[in-house]
């Protein structure tokens, strides 16, 4: 009989597959998952549709890097017959989260459910403590999701922006001296970081061409949406104004909780969680919302799974469930609402363009006519098809950062394929897809700009300003 404590196994036998003998010696943690968690590994019935639709699988090609392979990892460990070896743990962490794998799954596998809670099962274990990483994790954890720290961290970068010096560092030949993840990061930054930004207004009536009032809508504006891409907020408030709807911009809003939660970080995702569903959900000074809308995918896909987050606190549940079913990206919204066409046709810079799918909105959410309908009724406006248009760029939240190999791997497979459709403006939902793209177009030489449909429908509506 085994001397090892209950809650260990001893492992034999899998030591060369787990990529470290060494395991082989001394007892390994089983990891914890509860019984419908577990169930999602038996849902998968290994069929292998989507391998092809994996990302990091068709760039290495490698079974342990597709949703299947992972699946299998999952269940060994919670099985107790492999170890969270460093290998084990670099194939699930090298996921995206993209989800791309649930749209081609036959079998219905809630695949993100599954790694999400295999992170949170390993977190503890797994954490890494080199002073590299104790300073990623403190920039990742501590300032993205705050939108005033963030402001703050940027402002040198706005500044040397104004005086004409940042083209300088993120290009050749000052950038060869620069660190390479540093350098990913920097080119990633937009290329006009706000110095000064003042905050959106907690209210902005309607102004629909006749006058009329369709819904009062409360704005979900994001930490890094709030810090860095404060003016599509705006032009999003702008759109929803023409649509006729009152916008209300609660102020106890805070990040959406993807950062934490897609790391494993689940109780302090369920924190900005509560946070948030508190801001929305009204009060003596805040009208009933109708709907609760945003304009950066990631923010959107986690607001949606606010139900599965905080499914075990019955207490919020009608409440919790409320806010859910309000939650609508721009692009929805706007076609709900039957915007009118727009009067203005694009600047003559922006008439050919591609439109590329941000993740978290065409796999989570399972918006993709939507934005496409909207770009259909500009003036003027070609949209050329993009190739592989729904793969991910590996922009993936904070993915770049700590898998930034991978992330440069599939962002120059990105710019490939919009350099096949010959036009030099993309298209997305999702600023964290425009910083990726932009940032590898910037590293390749490539020349493209590329916006958020909202910035494109703005001009649209409004003229360029």
């Amino acid at each position: 009989m085994s001397d090892a404590p209950p809650h260990v196994r001893t492992v034999s036998g899998l030591g060369e597959q787990a990529g470290d003998d060494a395991q082989l010696a001394r007892p390994l943690p089983v990891l914890k998952l509860d019984a419908s968690t577990y169930g999602r590994t038996q849902d998968c019935v290994q069929c292998g549709l989507c391998l092809p639709a994996c990302p990091t699988y068709t760039e290495t090609g490698l079974e342990a890097d597709s949703p299947r392979g992972r699946i299998r990892l999952i269940k060994g460990l919670a099985d107790g017959r492999i170890g969270p070896t460093e290998q084990v743990t670099r194939h699930l962490d090298l996921c995206l989260d993209c989800r791309a794998c649930e749209t081609a799954c036959p079998s219905g596998v809630v695949y993100h459910e599954l790694i999400e809670a295999t992170r949170a099962a390993l977190e503890p274990v797994t954490r890494r403590v080199s002073p590299f990483d104790a300073l990623r994790r403190g920039f990742i954890f501590s300032v993205l999701p705050y939108a005033d720290r963030l402001r703050l961290a940027t402002l040198p970068v706005a500044v040397a922006q104004r005086l004409g010096l940042w083209e300088r560092l993120i290009r050749p030949p000052v950038s060869r001296v620069i660190p390479g993840r540093l350098l990913s990061m920097m080119r990633m930054l937009p290329g006009r970081v706000p110095l000064r930004d003042a905050p959106l207004a907690t209210h902005y009536p309607a102004k629909h061409p006749e006058g009329v009032k369709r819904a009062t809508v409360g704005l979900f504006g994001g930490c890094i949406g709030s810090a860095l891409f404060q003016e599509v907020n705006r032009q999003t408030v702008a759109l929803l104004q023409h649509a006729g709807c009152d916008v209300v911009v609660p102020r106890g809003q805070g990040c959406c909780g993807a950062i934490h939660h897609h790391s494993g970080r689940v109780a302090e995702a369920k924190e900005f969680a509560r946070a948030n569903v508190a801001a929305f959900g009204g009060d003596e000074a805040m009208p009933p919302l109708d709907y609760i809308v945003n304009n950066v995918a990631g923010c959107g896909a986690m607001l949606k799974q606010y139900g599965h987050l905080l499914g075990g606190e019955s207490s919020d549940g009608e409440r919790v469930e409320g806010f859910v079913g309000r939650v609508r990206d721009i692009s929805e919204l706007l076609v709900e609402l039957d915007l009118p066409a727009p009067a203005h046709a694009v600047s003559p810079g922006h008439r050919v363009v591609t439109y590329h799918d941000a993740c978290h909105l065409a796999h989570a959410q399972r918006v993709m006519t939507a934005p496409r309908r909207l770009l259909s009724r500009v003036k003027g406006l070609e949209v050329i098809d993009l190739p592989e248009s729904d793969t991910c760029c590996g922009a993936a939240g904070t993915y770049s950062l700590t898998q930034p190999g991978m992330a440069a791997a599939l962002g120059g497979r990105k710019i490939g394929r919009i350099q096949e459709t010959g036009a030099r403006v993309c298209v997305t939902g999702n600023p964290g897809c425009a910083m990726q793209i932009q940032g590898h177009a910037v590293r390749l030489g490539v020349d493209l700009e590329v916006v958020h449909t909202v910035t494109l429908l703005h001009e649209a509506y409004f003229g360029r300003r």
